[in-house]
């Protein structure tokens, strides 16, 4: 089975980092595509960044642009990480992070209806 194990969340003050991580396992194929979304309690949840494994590109959302960065680890292939520099309290969310096992094509962050697999969430406080 497909799992998606993300980690990592905490309580930091505004201008802190954090790293988050999402472990991918159970995937026959190694086409596939990882986002990150988060979500507030009454709001929708948001796409804050995307990486296309195969090419390296990766999207994020103006919120975080130039803040976080995502990225997958050359030595460990279905780890793919988060960081968030620079946080501030409007940062705080629960964060998913998601796979699109189609690797379907991405011109910009995709929405949560390309992803088809989704891991439990990890929360992330920031505190002002």
């Amino acid at each position: 089975d497909v799992q998606l194990q993300a980690f990592g969340g905490g309580l930091v003050q505004a201008g802190g980092s954090l790293r988050l991580t999402c472990v991918v396992s159970g995937f026959p194929f190694d086409s596939y595509d990882v986002g990150w979304f988060r979500q507030v309690p009454g709001k929708e949840r948001e796409g804050v960044s995307c990486l296309i494994r195969s090419s390296g590109i990766a999207f994020y959302s103006d919120s975080v642009m130039d803040r976080f960065t995502i990225s997958s680890d050359t030595a460990k292939n279905n780890t793919v990480y988060l960081q968030m520099n620079s946080l501030k309290p409007e940062d705080t969310a629960v964060y998913y992070c998601a796979a699109d096992s189609s690797a379907s094509t991405k011109t910009g962050l995709a929405p949560i209806g390309f992803y088809d697999y989704w891991g439990q969430g990890t929360l992330v406080t920031v505190s002002s």
